[in-house]
């Protein structure tokens, strides 16, 4: 018999005996704050608490005695008999590191003993653990730091339908600790995947002293009105913390919390300039709708059809995302049938997003970025390089740049947009401390600061901790971008021929005096693949891209094997002259770093389509095989670029998987059901200084 205790976000809620025959589970009851009786655990129970701990408690108990045997060994790497892959963490010699899974089962080790278990998600770090070895866990932290004491019980007040300013009403969960005689802050969660998917993951802040406020969004599960993604945001946002602040046990302070949609819904609610607002914990945030999604740079995200698929009807369905004819559904011409097609209905939101070509007032209501000068609620801003809303997180980063000190706290990872629970991402390695234990402990020293004016010192600490790849360290600054960031020029050149069968371009830090250019074919009924499993409902992760750097529409520049360590952290942004022989045409750019054996591991990338170089409220056409200027602003990204290793852009116009080819007509893309080749051009050298802007450290 072996005895653990379970805590959650440094609350402890439950005890988990682990027998021969049988798994025991010990819970506290959150609503009466009381210890229940121990009950043996069945396969139902067993499944639903998987879920919440994100620790296979069957599978675990058949394996401790063989962990016990496994990591009892002077050893950096251990391989398990069930084909798990081990590191021992270079920070904590007590700590082992799952590698090559999301959600890893960490190992604490203590004296060739397993005593603990860790597994984070966004929102939480599951600790299991010996009782007697809290402190050689993440725990530790829960008890030195300064935070407010889980001591209440949880009290659920009912659904409250809230009208918004034109009368809809909105499904809003209250909860409120039990017995508390006092006004209280608020934690507010918005969301469209349904309220009560979020309830217990937020209990724990109802037991610290918040009320938890959990609504659903406009058109979706149990609220009224029609389900237009991010256009009554603002407005509702605004309303709802208008109607937290009427109760009379609010102290009239609000924070919010979510990620994704979640933390587009507060900065939405930031938007509108409500006062009561007081602290927000954003989590790869959406942005605005051209930035970031659905019409990045202009184009059609084919990404978003999974996301997309699973929000099609009122309540949200994740088993439409996965599908094995993905391929076949991104062929569907025109683009207005596809949900009629794949999902035999049509889908409201999705004519709209095909019906409204470019940026206009449809577009503009959800666009909270343009509301930037009302946005001053301090914020803490997570996301990682490879969150395919990252774009969202960018728009965060340069409003909270003018933050006072204290005001702002970001946290940049290696991750992607299930941030934080992986150390690996489709084959791509990273350090054992790419996934942080403290997270959860930071989200709530936010709101005790903001919303309790606790003294705990987070306003003292760096306001920036971010991951730099290549080295695998994190780094802190004073802000975003890094003041020790220069930009430095790499230009475009080429081997003075314009064919891909001759050598491949190159960068270099010298300004090229010689014009020339490079020339490659578009067929957009054979795209360049973007590297993604759609299903999997990340579009930005990276990957190996030599094979799809072989192809002939795909120009490829590279760096000489650099001689000294490169570090870069920011944006990147491309400059380049370009004509294409069509009236409109895509644009794509994508930075990678290319290793001593040819591997070429994407680092970032960006998009725009060639009518909306301007502006993207107004299409202005391409006269065919005119040269334009175009400046693409990628993603942002902390990378070393190793002694060795060479920097590579690639230029080329599609982006398979990612976002629709375009058809290169010009035609209404909704309805468009031609195709044209195009014959693009890259400019460089002398009056076409084509250039890559580098953030280096």
């Amino acid at each position: 018999m072996l005895e653990y205790s379970l805590y959650q976000s440094g609350i402890h809620c439950a005890d988990i005996i682990f027998k021969d025959d049988c798994i025991e589970h010990i819970k506290k009851d959150v609503f009466s704050n009381k210890w229940l009786e121990k009950t043996i655990l069945k396969s139902k129970d067993i499944t639903k608490y998987e879920e919440i701990y994100k620790i296979n408690l069957k599978d675990l108990n058949s394996k401790l005695d063989e962990f016990n045997k496994i990591f009892n060994i002077e050893k950096f790497q251990v391989e398990t008999p069930w084909g798990a892959l081990y590191q021992k963490s270079e920070i904590n010699n007590n700590i082992w590191c799952e590698r090559n899974k999301k959600f890893p089962l960490d190992i604490v080790l203590v004296e060739n003993e397993v005593v603990g278990f860790i597994v984070t998600t966004r929102e939480v770090c599951n600790v299991l653990v010996k009782k007697g070895y809290e402190d050689y866990t993440p725990l530790k932290l829960w008890k030195e730091k300064e935070v407010s004491n889980p001591q209440y019980a949880v009290e659920f007040k009912g659904t409250f339908m809230v009208p918004m300013r034109d009368g809809v009403k909105l499904a809003t969960d209250v909860w409120l600790p039990r017995n508390i005689n006092k006004k209280i802050p608020t934690i507010f969660v918005r969301t469209p995947y349904g309220k009560k998917l979020f309830s217990q993951a937020h209990f724990k802040y109802v037991q610290r002293g918040y009320a938890v406020v959990i609504q659903d969004t406009r058109g979706r599960e149990d609220s009224e009105g029609k389900w237009i993604p991010m256009h009554f945001e603002i407005e509702d946002g605004d309303d709802s913390i208008n109607w937290i602040v009427s109760n009379d046990w609010s102290d009239k302070k609000v924070g919010m919390i979510g990620a994704s949609y979640g933390g587009y819904v507060q900065w939405a609610s930031a938007a509108s300039g409500n006062k009561h607002l007081k602290a927000l914990v954003s989590i790869v945030t959406a942005g605005g709708p051209f930035i970031d999604m659905p019409r990045k740079g202009g184009t059609l995200a084919s990404g978003m059809l999974a996301w997309a698929f699973a929000m099609a009807e009122k309540r949200f369905k994740p088993e439409n995302m996965i599908r094995d004819d993905w391929d076949e559904i991104l062929k569907i011409r025109p683009l207005k049938d596809i949900t009629k097609k794949a999902l035999n209905t049509d889908v409201s939101f999705w004519n709209y997003w095909l019906k409204h070509d470019e940026y206009d007032e449809f577009w503009s209501k959800s666009n909270w970025f343009k509301h930037k000068n009302k946005i001053k609620v301090p914020a803490m801003v997570v996301s990682g390089w490879f969150d395919d809303n990252g774009m969202g997180t960018t728009e965060a980063l340069d409003i909270v740049k003018e933050y006072e000190k204290g005001n702002k706290k970001v946290f940049l990872g290696p991750w992607m947009h299930s941030a934080n629970t992986t150390r690996d991402i489709h084959g791509v390695g990273f350090g054992n401390n790419a996934v942080r234990y403290d997270l959860d402990y930071y989200y709530l020293a936010w709101f005790d600061k903001h919303l309790k004016n606790i003294d705990n010192g987070i306003e003292k600490e760096k306001e920036v901790e971010y991951y730099t790849l290549g080295d695998n360290r994190w780094r802190e600054a004073e802000n975003w971008l890094p003041k020790e960031v220069k930009l430095k020029n790499l230009y475009l050149s080429s081997s003075g021929n314009a064919n891909k069968s001759d050598i491949d371009g190159k960068l270099i830090f010298e300004k090229v005096q010689a014009e020339n250019h490079d020339t490659y074919v578009y067929d957009p009924e054979n795209p360049a693949p973007h590297l993604i499993d759609l299903s999997e409902n990340e579009v930005g992760v990276p990957d190996n891209y030599i094979n799809v750097e072989k192809r002939s529409d795909v120009l490829v520049y590279s760096t000489d094997k650099l001689k000294e360590d490169i570090t870069i952290a920011g944006d990147i942004h491309v400059e380049f002259f370009a004509s294409s022989s069509a009236r409109d045409t895509d644009w794509i750019v994508r930075l990678t770093d290319v290793d001593e054996d040819g591997n070429s591991i994407k680092l970032v990338d960006g998009v725009l389509r060639a009518k909306f170089r301007n502006s993207f409220d107004k299409i202005e056409l391409l006269k065919p095989n005119r040269i334009e200027k175009y400046i693409i602003r990628t993603s942002k990204i902390g990378n070393t670029f190793r002694k060795g290793h060479k920097i590579r852009l690639t230029i080329t116009s599609s982006a398979d998987n990612f976002i629709f080819p375009n058809s290169n007509t010009g035609n209404d893309s909704s309805t468009d059901t031609e195709v044209v080749k195009a014959t693009q051009k890259i400019y460089h050298g002398g009056k076409y200084t084509s250039l890559i802007k580098l953030p280096v450290l």
